[in-house]
């Protein structure tokens, strides 16, 4: 059986080796998977609270070694291990075990005045087996949310987490075990792409990708062929927009924050900043120094941590290398090209100079880049803003709280922030999702379980009468019909003379 090498990407050692799981077992795991669902989908939604429930208890015991695994795996600070996969997972989960019964209860609904007489319900309902194909940038936030969702929605889970960090992967198979779920309620399949690709086509009930836009678009192709409903957390190249009466401090520590944590390997992260003319100078300088600032030494309050995948690493190489070529000027930081003995730890950047004919402007960088560009007005802020193929989360920083939402409600995004980055998906209570090549769909909150559900409508009539007025005979019906209309949805509503129309449609139906 061969084996998935993790590196540490600080120190190039390696730290471990996970099992991948085989190619053939692939349709085993989904009779397995399917098997289970017979008995968990009729599990009371208390019964499944409590064994998420018990994994919050033992990720919390688990803790100190749960910020090692992350760490070492991913090479990002063990503050961001705690704050950005932890914490988050540990919060939604405390949100689910508060909401989740109330999220899932069947529901009365309102009926039309034409159906009096009749209840309208709506209830949710397990789709069946749902599959999890989760990214490396956050590996254990982004692979144990949809999952716990999926399963307190009644479903089984299969887990195919990233190949890039392994051990977080080994990890989170590790603490399901220790929860007790049941049999075969989540499975976790070790591997990269071949394995993804594989299980796609084992014809999963549901699909739930985060990742690469172009890897996003092929999974949904082969969905499509099968009509397999499919969630898509994408790609972003979140804009940052600074007007000049904002925060400057502020807004140049959230400027850092939010294009440096994690190494800029966040599908959130701020890619773009737009800064009023009249306050770019200053800002830029600030910035520098900011950056100049931060820690970098190994340590366990070191601000920056470092590259995860080489592969990525090439990315950011070569968007630097053409904004350079294209006149593009190198503020801060070095190219990093010239840094190859520094391994993934490569130094930030900051670029000037930058224009949206760029591939570092319009491509997600995906690494630690900064790119700063002037603006005039708010028209243009917004309309640079939204000259990107994505639209995942933004933000725009000004004290004047009625500019800043009137400007948040024209920007094309899931989400936006007011003198804030990022935090959005943090907040298990708002939906998260993007727009254009960003993804399809949303989750967390109340529609981040329901996704996992199919809606079930139900009317229901006692069965006493007869016949109904819309059935046959239509003889004599069409007059009453055209007065209860009239009456009821006109421009002065005539209750009474609707109610006459309605029995006069009673009678003639009997």
């Amino acid at each position: 059986m061969e084996a998935l090498e993790s590196v540490n990407p600080i120190s190039g050692d390696t730290i471990g080796y996970v099992n991948t799981t085989p190619l053939q077992s692939t349709t085993l795991m989904y009779e397995q998977a399917r098997r289970a669902f017979q008995t968990w989908q009729n599990t009371s939604i208390k019964e499944r609270l409590q064994y998420i429930r018990k994994l919050r208890h033992i990720i919390v015991e688990q803790l100190e070694d749960g910020i090692d695994i992350i760490h070492q795996d991913t090479g990002k600070p063990k503050v961001e291990s705690i704050t950005a996969d932890l914490y988050t997972i540990l919060d939604a989960i405390a949100y689910l075990e508060k909401h989740a019964e109330k999220i899932l209860k069947t529901r009365k609904t309102k009926t039309p005045i034409a159906f009096i007489g009749k209840k309208s319900y709506t209830s949710y309902h397990p789709r069946g087996v749902v599959l999890v194909i989760s990214p490396w940038n956050y590996p254990f936030q982004l692979a144990m949310n949809p999952v716990i969702n999926a399963v307190i929605a009644g479903n089984c889970a299969i887990l195919k987490p990233s190949e890039v960090t392994p051990l977080v992967g080994q990890w989170m198979e590790s603490l399901f075990e220790q929860a007790g779920f049941p049999d075969h309620v989540i499975q976790v399949a070790h591997g990269g792409k071949e394995i993804g690709a594989k299980l796609v086509s084992e014809k999963p009930d549901y699909i739930f990708f985060t990742g690469s836009d172009r890897t996003g678009k092929i999974i949904l192709q082969e969905a499509a062929k099968n009509l397999i409903p499919t969630s898509l957390e994408l790609g972003g190249k979140d804009p940052m927009i600074v007007f000049k009466d904002a925060h400057i401090e502020r807004a140049v520590n959230g400027a850092l924050w939010g294009s440096l944590t994690n190494y800029g390997q966040v599908c959130m992260s701020v890619e773009r900043i737009y800064v009023e003319k009249k306050i770019y100078e200053p800002f830029v300088v600030s910035l520098k120094r900011g950056l100049q600032n931060l820690k970098t030494e190994l340590s366990d309050d070191a601000d920056l941590g470092s590259m995860t995948f080489e592969q990525q690493l090439q990315v950011v190489q070569n968007h630097v290398s053409s904004a350079i070529s294209k006149g593009a000027t190198l503020y801060s930081g070095s190219h990093p090209k010239l840094n190859q003995n520094q391994g993934m730890k490569i130094e930030p950047i900051i670029l000037t100079g930058v224009n949206h004919k760029m591939e570092v402007i319009q491509e997600e960088t995906f690494g630690p880049v900064i790119n700063v560009i002037p603006f005039e007005n708010e028209e243009e802020a917004i309309k640079l803003a939204n000259n990107s193929r994505y639209g995942l989360s933004s933000s725009v920083w000004s004290k004047d709280i009625n500019k800043a939402k009137r400007v948040a409600g024209k920007l094309a995004a899931g989400s936006v922030l007011v003198n804030d980055v990022l935090v959005a998906i943090a907040n298990p209570h708002l939906p998260f999702g993007g727009i254009k090549d960003s993804g399809i769909g949303r989750y967390h909150a109340a529609v981040g379980v329901t996704n996992f559900c199919h809606q079930k409508s139900i009317m229901v009539d006692s069965g006493f009468k007869k016949a109904e007025v819309n059935w046959y005979p239509y003889a004599g019906k069409l007059p009453p019909f055209i007065d209860f209309v009239n009456s009821w949805y006109g421009k002065r509503k005539k209750p009474i003379k609707m109610f006459s129309s309605y029995i006069q449609l009673l009678r003639k139906s009997k």
